[in-house]
């Protein structure tokens, strides 16, 4: 025996070839905000935002953004690395016994 096929389910697969028409018309930058606004005025497809960010993440459609991302580590797989003095044991007996670090991005003039 297996399930009818939810009302939710057909309207979304529906409205997924009209999503991705509507991202590749606009250079493929519209986020779910704009493709809001773009469904509902060239398709006259009403949907909630969250409903649109949904369906955008299942075809795997993002929009453009103008903020800058930082990339604070890019790891080189050949060099060695640090040896594991505390053998992933970090409790300490008493005060002052053991002092471990972690830094993975130090901000430096040179970048």
């Amino acid at each position: 025996m297996s399930r009818p096929v939810c009302a939710r389910r057909l309207v979304d697969d529906a409205v997924k070839p009209k999503l991705l028409e509507v991202f590749n018309s606009n250079y493929r930058v519209y986020g779910r905000r704009k493709m809001k606004a773009a469904l509902r005025r060239e398709h006259g497809v009403t949907m909630d935002k969250d409903r649109i960010a949904r369906l955008m993440r299942e075809l795997g459609i993002r929009g453009a953004t103008r903020s800058r991302t930082t990339v604070t580590t890019r790891p080189d797989r050949s060099s060695p690395r640090a040896p594991d003095l505390v053998n992933r044991h970090f409790r300490a007996a008493r005060p002052n016994e053991l002092w471990v670090t972690d830094f993975t991005y130090v901000p430096t003039w040179s970048g």
